[in-house]
């Protein structure tokens, strides 16, 4: 059977779908499976010159808004990719990203497309303040659903958390399947260690919609309490300049370790002891099963995703959003026992071996897929 998963972003790209789609790749070689990647490289803009025209909404409605036309003519840009570079016949495409799943629908109507939505992209632009709840770009981004529900054979999503998010905005919510993100167990190995100062670390795009803030304000806290810890923060964006200079202001700025974006944390992610991100909204959160995979003890926030990693006092902790004293007192409380902060890291890692491991969800994939071959469509 041959696929193709259709990328937005370049495979090295940080987020849940690079974090499985290069490995996943590997788990189809053989007679009987043949996986392509593809993607539109970042050097490809501003190219395509195709009318847009969507089934289920006019977008020109919403065209004024700066957003909506790089939106669009992202999507052209994709379509125009698309039909140069693509050639070979696919019995499946399996898109990661509206616009790809939308663009290979309108090139290759006839081949079956599943489409798999990772994350909210709308609910990152209003969290980091670059659009407006209830404006303009947020009512076109939210109408893509309902077309991507029209063109696509199977919708999918990675939690139930965001097949939920997703239901207020398409017609049948019931068919929606969740199949969470898979990591390659043989890329994550615990390593034991023995800090004698609790190292908190987190990997992360460096925006508000992550609450980077907030943990930086706990760390001061931490700090106040007369605790100690080294915090690691992993990865890079738009907010680390502010998020450097509000350290410096709490007073926390030699406790504080900024990496800069590096592209394999999970080398190293194991010889840290506590995994901490207090995020604001997240569809699944891969970089928590990342953590538990690496037998850390995990702390974050109880939305989106989050809470169907972590049973709360189990195999991790989970707090409020936006609440710098509350995650104080869960960090404090992994960092003041490390007899608790090992049961905890034990059970994530079990929990993430048994249900996020890349070789369950290649092998609900594989069945997934096998519905849509040609043989059974006879």
């Amino acid at each position: 059977m041959n696929l193709l998963q259709a990328l937005f972003f370049p495979p090295e790209q940080p987020g849940g779908v690079s974090s499985m789609i290069p490995y996943l790749q590997e788990r189809f070689r053989s007679g009987r499976w043949d996986m392509d990647l593809f993607w539109l490289p970042k050097r490809i803009r501003g190219k395509g010159r195709e009318e847009v025209v969507f089934e289920t909404f006019d977008w020109t409605e919403y065209g004024e808004s700066p957003v909506v036309q790089k939106y669009i003519q992202t999507y052209r840009d994709y379509l125009w990719w698309t039909k140069l570079r693509m050639s070979k016949k696919y019995d499946l495409i399996h898109a990661h990203h509206p616009i790809a799943g939308l663009a290979m629908k309108q090139v290759f109507p006839d081949i079956p497309l599943v489409q798999t939505i990772h994350s909210s992209y709308e609910r990152e632009l209003i969290l980091n303040g670059a659009i407006a709840e209830g404006g303009i770009e947020h009512r076109f981004l939210v109408s893509i659903y309902r077309e991507l529900e029209l063109k696509a054979d199977r919708l999918m999503t990675v939690s139930r958390s965001f097949a939920e998010y997703m239901a207020l905005y398409i017609e049948d919510p019931g068919q929606i399947t969740v199949i969470p993100n898979g990591f390659d167990e043989k890329r994550f190995k615990p390593v034991p260690h023995d800090n004698s100062i609790p190292q908190l670390v987190t990997v992360t795009r460096l925006v508000p919609a992550k609450g980077l803030d907030v943990l930086l304000k706990a760390c001061a806290e931490l700090k106040n309490r007369g605790l100690e810890y080294v915090l690691h923060i992993i990865g890079d964006g738009p907010s680390r300049g502010d998020l450097e200079d509000l350290a410096k202001t709490l007073g926390i700025y030699n406790e504080t370790i900024f990496y800069g974006y590096t592209l394999h944390p999970e080398e190293f992610m194991p010889f840290f002891d506590i995994f901490v991100l207090p995020s604001r909204a997240e569809a699944f959160g891969s970089v928590f099963a990342e953590a538990a995979l690496s037998c850390l003890a995990l702390v974050g926030t109880n939305i989106g995703g989050i809470p169907e990693q972590i049973d709360d006092g189990v195999n991790g902790l989970l707090v409020r959003p936006d609440d710098d004293l509350a995650l104080a007192d869960a960090l404090e409380k992994v960092i003041a026992d490390p007899s608790f902060r090992y049961e905890l890291s034990r059970s994530a890692w079990e929990k993430a071996k048994s249900q996020y491991s890349l070789t369950r969800v290649a092998n609900e994939l594989k069945k997934m897929y096998l519905q849509y071959q040609p043989e059974a469509k006879g």
